[in-house]
């Protein structure tokens, strides 16, 4: 079985090493293909991509943003198992390889897995952010996806051929578009949670969800109501509760975090 890795890049070269690190150690009975799709950075990124010629293959170039340079490494990969890790996320060591018999034991169309959230130390934090994921995880239904955008984007994966069913990543999207590919996988198929880590997701000021997420909250409930479809009052609701409490959550987390760093200056 061939598994596609895309990374979709842009001046990442604090963390983009330790990315592909995470997708080249991969082994397991597969063949990877590993594409980088950056776009045309300024920074070390480029010397770092070159250092691992032979081992993955990259392109640089402007491009429309990252859901731009994920659909293009869609076109540009032929994995029948495809996938995209952020160029500042990594895998567990044998993610792929459990994914891989996950989907061929399961005769499963698209799975997704447990995914750590590390600072840009490589530390965890915010277990008991992970902990509720798994939870509401193991209970997956599209009724709790349209209630909630649980499922971690770096440790899903999908067949080629379902992909190629439900459509590319919407481009107009660029906080959330995750969260509406999910959405139109789950109408076609139902997925396969894998109660084990798989990834880990990197929170930091510079990342989207870091730097952004009031915005990609709002952008997830806007999906909803988009794709709910016969589902809307109640799950369309529990969104919204759900979205209120997510937005307190992470303030406090801001919070907390400035107040650390106010400390460790003084």
């Amino acid at each position: 079985m061939k598994v596609s890795v895309i990374t979709p890049s842009f001046n990442q070269g604090a963390f983009i090493e330790r990315t592909i690190e995470s997708v080249v150690s991969q082994q397991g009975d597969f063949e990877l293909e590993y594409l980088v799709v950056d776009g045309g950075s300024t920074d070390e990124t480029l010397s770092i991509l070159r250092r691992y010629q032979g081992r993955l293959r990259f392109v640089s170039e402007e491009d429309a943003g990252q859901s731009d340079a994920i659909n293009k490494g869609f076109r540009m990969t032929s994995g029948g198992v495809v996938a995209w890790l952020n160029s500042d996320d990594t895998y567990q060591p044998g993610a792929l390889d459990t994914v891989v018999r996950t989907l061929r034991d399961k005769s499963a169309r698209w799975c997704f897995g447990e995914c750590g959230i590390i600072d840009a130390k490589d530390r965890e934090i915010h277990r008991a952010i992970s902990l509720y994921k798994r939870w509401v995880s193991g209970r997956y239904s599209l009724r709790r996806l349209i209630g909630r955008n649980f499922i971690a984007q770096p440790a899903t994966f999908f067949s080629r051929e379902l992909l190629e069913q439900a459509g590319p990543i919407d481009p107009k999207l660029h906080l959330a578009m995750d969260y509406d590919l999910w959405l139109r996988f789950a109408r076609l198929a139902e997925p396969v949670f894998i109660a084990r880590p798989l990834a880990n997701f990197r929170r930091h000021g510079e990342s989207k969800s870091g730097a952004r997420y009031r915005a990609m909250a709002w952008e997830c409930f806007n999906i909803a109501r988009a794709r709910a479809r016969g589902l809307e009052h109640a799950a369309l609701a529990e969104h919204l509760l759900h979205l209120g409490a997510e937005l307190a959550v992470y303030q406090v987390l801001d919070l907390k975090a400035a107040l650390l760093r106010e400390t460790s200056i003084r």
